[in-house]
C-alpha cells in the first residue's frame, strides 16, 4: 500500500468512511491530473472531501505561505470546511476568514499563514487590498458552491481576487446545480466536468400540504404534530416571517431554533449546534440554510414559503435525502395559490390530527475550554463520565472549538453536571460549565 493511499485510509476512518463513492473517485483522479475541474453533484454526496483529499496530497510541507484558497458564498460553509480540514488531522494549518469576524482574529491567524485559507469573497478581497497575506504561492483555487459565489452580488470581489492570483495552477469549481454561465474572469479554458447530477438517485419524496387559510400558521403546527417530532427544517423567505412563526411555535411549546442572516454569528452557530446534537429537532431558516451548512440527517423539509427560483428549490430539498437516506420535501401552499412552473405535480399529504411532539430529551452545555488549551473531545468525555457520573447513552455530540466546547447531554442530567463540573479542571485549566439557552 502506497503512503498516499495509507494516509487517505487513515483520514477516511476518522469520518467513519471505508471507501470513496464514484463521484469522489472520479473527482480525485481529475484533480490530480487536470488543471481545471468542475464537480457537479447533489448536496450531501461528499464534494468537500472530493476536492480536499487530492489537494492535500499535493501540498508542499516546506512552504510557509498560503498554498490553497477556497472561496465560499457564506460564513457557515467556510466554518464547515475549516472543521473538515481539522478533523482530517493532516497537520496543515487551516483558517477561515469571513464577514462579522473580529479583525483582530484575522490578524492573529495571518501572522503565521495557513497552508489552506478559506473565506467569503468580501473578506478575502478586503485582505488582498490591504496586502494582509502573500498570494504568490497560492497554487490551488477552489470555488465551492460556485453557482452562488459567482452571482452578481459577489462578482466585483471575485474578479478582484482572481486577478491577483497569478500563480494558480489548479482551479476546482463545485456546485449542486448546473446551468450557470461561468464569467470570463474565472479564466477557464478547457475544464474537465465531473457531472453526477443526472445519474444520481435521490430517495426524495415531494408532497403537497394544502392550507385552507392564506395564513398558514395553523397548518404548519398541524404538520409538525403530524410529523411526530422528526428532525426537519422549515424554510421561509423573510427573517420577519421567521420571528412571527417562532413566536407562534413558542406559544404552542414547540422547541425550535432559528437561522437567518440578521442573527449574530454566535446565535446562528449555536442554533446549528443545538440542531446537530438534538437539543432542537426543528429549525426555522431562510435560504441561507439551503446550502453549505453542516446539519445531521433530517427526515423532512417544509417549504413554508415557496422559493423564487428552481435552484433554491433544489438546494432546499438537498438538505434531506442525503447520502442515500430517505427524505421528504413538503410544499405548503394556500388552496388558492398557484405553484411555480419548476415545481412538479405533487401528491397531497393528508394531515392526521395528533398530539404535539414531546420536547427533546437533550440539552446543550457550554464548556469554557477548547482546542487552543490543548483540550480534546476525549478529555471532555472523560470528565463527564468520571466526575459527572454519566452513563454512555447520556452523553451526546461534543463539538470542540478553538476556545470552547458544546456538549449534548440528557436534559435530566444537566443540573447535576453543572453542579459537579463547573469550576472543575481539564489539563490544569479551570473550566466553566453552564447550559445554553
Amino acid at each position: 500500500m502506497s503512503k498516499a493511499i495509507k494516509n487517505q485510509a487513515q483520514i477516511l476512518s476518522k469520518f467513519g468512511i471505508t471507501e470513496l463513492n464514484e463521484m469522489q473517485l472520479r473527482a480525485q483522479e481529475a484533480i490530480l491530473l487536470k488543471p481545471e475541474v468542475i464537480i457537479l453533484s447533489p448536496t450531501g454526496t461528499g464534494k468537500t472531501l472530493a476536492f480536499l483529499l487530492p489537494i492535500i496530497e499535493q501540498l508542499d510541507q516546506d512552504t510557509a505561505t498560503i498554498q490553497v484558497l477556497i472561496l465560499v458564498p457564506a460564513r457557515e460553509l467556510a466554518l464547515q470546511i475549516e472543521q473538515v480540514v481539522r478533523d482530517m488531522g493532516t497537520g496543515h494549518k487551516c483558517n477561515a476568514l469571513y464577514g462579522g469576524r473580529a479583525a483582530s482574529k484575522d490578524k492573529l491567524d495571518l501572522q503565521h499563514p495557513p497552508a489552506i485559507l478559506i473565506g467569503t469573497p468580501g473578506r478575502i478581497a478586503h485582505h488582498i487590498r490591504r496586502e494582509s497575506f502573500d498570494t504568490d504561492d497560492i497554487r490551488f483555487l477552489v470555488l465551492d458552491e460556485f453557482d452562488k459565489s459567482l452571482e452578481i452580488g459577489f462578482e466585483e470581489e471575485m474578479e478582484e481576487i482572481l486577478d491577483d492570483l497569478r500563480g494558480v495552477r489548479k482551479k476546482i469549481l463545485t456546485s449542486a446545480t448546473d446551468g450557470i454561465d461561468i464569467p470570463r474572469f474565472v479564466g477557464l479554458s478547457n475544464p474537465t466536468k465531473i457531472d453526477f447530477l443526472a445519474g444520481h438517485k435521490i430517495n426524495l419524496k415531494l408532497k403537497l400540504i394544502e392550507s385552507p387559510d392564506k395564513d398558514k400558521l395553523e397548518t404548519l403546527y398541524k404538520a409538525i404534530c403530524h410529523l411526530k417530532g422528526q428532525p426537519g427544517i422549515v424554510f421561509l423567505n423573510f427573517k420577519d416571517s421567521i420571528q412571527r412563526v417562532s413566536d407562534y411555535l413558542k406559544e404552542k411549546n414547540i422547541s425550535h431554533g432559528c437561522f437567518y442572516g440578521g442573527l449574530e454569528q454566535n446565535d446562528r452557530e449555536r442554533a446549528l449546534i443545538k440542531f446537530r446534537n438534538g437539543s432542537h429537532q426543528l429549525l426555522l431558516a431562510t435560504d441561507l440554510a439551503a446550502r453549505g451548512i453542516d446539519v445531521p440527517e433530517i427526515k423532512y423539509i417544509i417549504h413554508y414559503h415557496l422559493p423564487h427560483r428552481a435552484e433554491e428549490f433544489t438546494h432546499r430539498n438537498g438538505r434531506t435525502a442525503r447520502m442515500q437516506a430517505a427524505g421528504t420535501a413538503f410544499v405548503m401552499k394556500w388552496s388558492e395559490e398557484e405553484l411555480p412552473d419548476f415545481i412538479p405535480e405533487l401528491e397531497k399529504e393528508t394531515l392526521i390530527e395528533t398530539e404535539p411532539p414531546s420536547p427533546s430529551e437533550w440539552t446543550t452545555l457550554f464548556v469554557s475550554g477548547g482546542r487552543k488549551d490543548k483540550i480534546s473531545k476525549g478529555d471532555i468525555a472523560g470528565l463527564f463520565f468520571k466526575e459527572g457520573e454519566l452513563k454512555k447513552d447520556e452523553l451526546g455530540v461534543i463539538e470542540l472549538k478553538q476556545d470552547c466546547a458544546f456538549v449534548g447531554v440528557k436534559k435530566n442530567k444537566a443540573d447535576h453536571l453543572i453542579k459537579h463540573l463547573n469550576n472543575n479542571k481539564i489539563k490544569k485549566r479551570k473550566i466553566r460549565v453552564y447550559e445554553i439557552e
